[in-house]
Formats: C-alpha cells, sequence, structure tokens
C-alpha cells in the first residue's frame, strides 16, 4: 500500500475534525445563544438551535445514500469529496460574517455546513479500503481518529486564547469569534490539499449524466435495503451499531449542558473538552494496538463497558472533579469505540460496493443520533430530573452490547465475499 496516501488520508481527520469542534461543539452553539440568537429568549434560542441540527440530520439521512451509490457507480469518489469539503471550507468563511441577532443567517450557515461536513465523511470513510489491507484498518482507522481529536484540540485551544484575550489581538470578543471560524476555512482548506494529491481512486467509466445516475442510483438504493438481509451479519452489526452510537452521540451533545445544569463553572467545561481531545490521540491508537491483539470486537465492547460506566458516574455526579473523570474517560473510549466501529464495517462491506454501503453507514449513524437526545430529554421531564435522563442511556448500550456479543465477524467477512446483483 501507498503509505503517502495513508498518512494523506488520515491527515484529512485532522483537517475536518476543526470544524466538528469549533462548529457543532464549542464555540458556534455559545456564539448562536449569544449573538446571533441574542433577540430571542434563551429558550427558543437553544429550540431553534436543537431544530438546526435536526434538520441537518434530515438533509443527510435523504442525501447519504444516495450520494454514495452515485460516487460508485460514476467513480467519483474523490470528486465528490472535493465538492464537499470545499462547500464545508466556504460556510466556515461565511460564519464570520453573522452579526448580533443574525440567526436564520447562522441557521442557514450552519445547516450547510454540518451537512458538507458529513457527507464529505461518507466519501472519505469510503477510501478506507483503497488505501490499506485489510490487516491495516483497525490501526490506520484508528490513527484517523486520533489525529482528528489532536488536529481539533490544537485549534480549539488556539481560537480560546483569541476569544478570551481578543485585546492582544486588537479586537472585541464577537469579532475575535468570527476570526475562530474563518480559522476553521483556513484549517480544513490547508490539511486536505494532501488527500487530494496523493490519494488515487480506481476510476470507472459510465456514459450516464446526472440524472441518470440519480434515477438509476435510487433504485440502487431501494434494491440495496431488499439485499442487506442477504448480510445477516452486517446488519446486526448495523442494528448493534445503531443502539451503541446513539448512546455516544448523545453523550457528546449533552454532557457540557447538562454539567451547566447541575452547577459546573464555565471554564471547568471547556477545559474538560480540550481534555478529552488530547486524551483521545494516544488511547485512540492504544485501542487499535488493543484489537490487533484480543481482536476488533472484543475490544470494542469493552469500550462500549466503559460508557455504561460512564452513563453511571454523569447520574452521580456533584462536582466539577467528576466532570474531569467523566471528560477523561469518554476520551479515553470514544475514538476507539468509533475507529474499530468503521474498520470492522469496511470488513464486512460487499466488495465492489464501499461507498453505497459506507452512506448506509453514515446514514445509520446520523438517522440513530435523532433518537438518544429525545430519550434523554423525555426522561428528565418525565422524572423532573436530568440523572434519570442519563442514565436511560444505559437501555441504548446494553442492547448494543448484547447484539455485539452474538456477531460473528469471520462469518460476514465471509458473507461479504458473496456476489449483489448487478445494478440497476
Amino acid at each position: 500500500m501507498n503509505k503517502k496516501a495513508e498518512r494523506a488520508w488520515i491527515l484529512y481527520d485532522w483537517a475536518n475534525s476543526a470544524f466538528a469542534t469549533t462548529m457543532i461543539a464549542a464555540v458556534m452553539p455559545i456564539f448562536f445563544s449569544d449573538v446571533a440568537a441574542s433577540s430571542l429568549p434563551k429558550t427558543t434560542a437553544t429550540a431553534y438551535w436543537g431544530y438546526t441540527e435536526s434538520a441537518s440530520l434530515i438533509l443527510l439521512v435523504l442525501l447519504s445514500p444516495i450520494l454514495g451509490s452515485i460516487a460508485d457507480r460514476a467513480g467519483r469518489k474523490k470528486q465528490f469529496l472535493r465538492v464537499f469539503t470545499y462547500i464545508g471550507i466556504a460556510a466556515s468563511f461565511l460564519m464570520a460574517t453573522i452579526g448580533e441577532g443574525e440567526w436564520i443567517w447562522a441557521v442557514i450557515l450552519v445547516i450547510i455546513g454540518t451537512l458538507a461536513f458529513a457527507c464529505s465523511n461518507i466519501f472519505y470513510d469510503s477510501f478506507l479500503p483503497e488505501i490499506a489491507a485489510e490487516e491495516d484498518r483497525d490501526m490506520i482507522s484508528s490513527r484517523g481518529y486520533a489525529f482528528g481529536y489532536i488536529g481539533g484540540g490544537v485549534l480549539l485551544a488556539l481560537q480560546l486564547i483569541l476569544i478570551q484575550k481578543p485585546s492582544w489581538f486588537g479586537l472585541t470578543t464577537v469579532s475575535a469569534t468570527q476570526v475562530a471560524f474563518a480559522s476553521v476555512g483556513v484549517w480544513w482548506f490547508l490539511f486536505s490539499l494532501p488527500l487530494f494529491r496523493h490519494v488515487k481512486e480506481t476510476k470507472t467509466k459510465t456514459e450516464e449524466n446526472l440524472l441518470q445516475l440519480s434515477k438509476n442510483s435510487i433504485r440502487q438504493v431501494v434494491q440495496t435495503i431488499k439485499q442487506l438481509p442477504k448480510y445477516p451479519q452486517l446488519l446486526r452489526f448495523l442494528i448493534a451499531f445503531w443502539f451503541f452510537n446513539d448512546g455516544i452521540n448523545t453523550i457528546i451533545k449533552m454532557a457540557t449542558i447538562y454539567g451547566r445544569e447541575i452547577g459546573i463553572d464555565t471554564n471547568d467545561l471547556i477545559f474538560a473538552l480540550l481534555i478529552t481531545q488530547f486524551v483521545g490521540l494516544p488511547c485512540t491508537l492504544l485501542f487499535g494496538k488493543f484489537a490487533g491483539w484480543f481482536g476488533s470486537k472484543r475490544t470494542l465492547i469493552v469500550t462500549i463497558f466503559v460508557y455504561l460506566f460512564i452513563v453511571l458516574l454523569g447520574y452521580g455526579m456533584t462536582t466539577s472533579l467528576h466532570f474531569y473523570t467523566l471528560a477523561i474517560l469518554v476520551g479515553v473510549v470514544q475514538g476507539g469505540s468509533q475507529a474499530l466501529s468503521r474498520s470492522i464495517y469496511s470488513q464486512l462491506v460487499p466488495i465492489g460496493r464501499n461507498a453505497e454501503f459506507f452512506g448506509f453507514y453514515g446514514l445509520s449513524s446520523k438517522f440513530s443520533a435523532i433518537f438518544g437526545p429525545f430519550v434523554f430529554g423525555l426522561a428528565g421531564q418525565l422524572t423532573g430530573s436530568s440523572r434519570f435522563g442519563i442514565l436511560s442511556l444505559a437501555t441504548f448500550f446494553l442492547i448494543g452490547i448484547a447484539l455485539l456479543w452474538k456477531f460473528n465477524l469471520e462469518k460476514g467477512k465471509q458473507e461479504s465475499l458473496r456476489e449483489l446483483p448487478p445494478s440497476p
């Protein structure tokens, strides 16, 4: 395998994780509430932010399997990756123009940027089988997530200095935050260049135009859904992933809000997020090693058991020390669980349908993320305490573990060799 291509593929995770860290997790939600939606009541601003994230997920659920199948049929994974990367970069730059009270403009840009970020990841993930041999995928996938953590963390640390000390740079807090948004675009652009230069795609020829490809791809998506039962181990893994990934995503999205609700200081919440980023680097690589020693399935199950402990810790959390402990534990297992899930799935995908089936993988990931926050909020409302909301997530992890326990990876690899009917 081409080592330059491997390194370039890994570096792309470093590049685009800046968007996830700054725009989705850390800076933009606060800016939206305090500046862009300052004319709205706080509860309304929070609700609108939730609707914005939901709109992005709905669009992604509709687009991802179609985009994946188009890319496979036309041999255009790299082209699609480039287009969505540049759309995400442009959205990041434009977010620097959001001013006070301009929440509609912020909503539009966040939807566009989040959708572009998620769609680019579909094509990025689908390159893994092309740039890495099967026996190397666990480690290379883990390195991608590890460098994503460190890349997002480094830029976030620089942004926090800029935002907390804007006078050092002759800026106000608002203008410093706007510069931070623009820095995401610069970071994403510069560190994606090696991938576009060194990662090569196996070209396939087609005489179909984009409209024909779209129509045929929609038919192919329907056909693929019907064919999933022919790959029972892949289907079992997808369902397990749907549950435990929902729990993981809910912890990521709700932990900071939950911590603030029970009285954890804002500075502690921010520094805990940075800790999560930097702890994730060595631990993601370490779990890649563990997978080589003990097997991918066994190692993945261990990470989910750790999440169960995190849920119990969150239920009883009362101090900032508890939150720091939670953040460290999330950093320990978050990257490993995601990297191993991606690597295992890559070994179950039918040959020649990488982008199409990784579209379903992205679809499952984003669709499942809708339900966890809903259950979290509903449990909190019914009981009058968000502590029961976080405890409810244990159900997602227990179901995921039960399904993974019966999952047979070796059998799944054999099933992936079954020939699919020709595409429509």
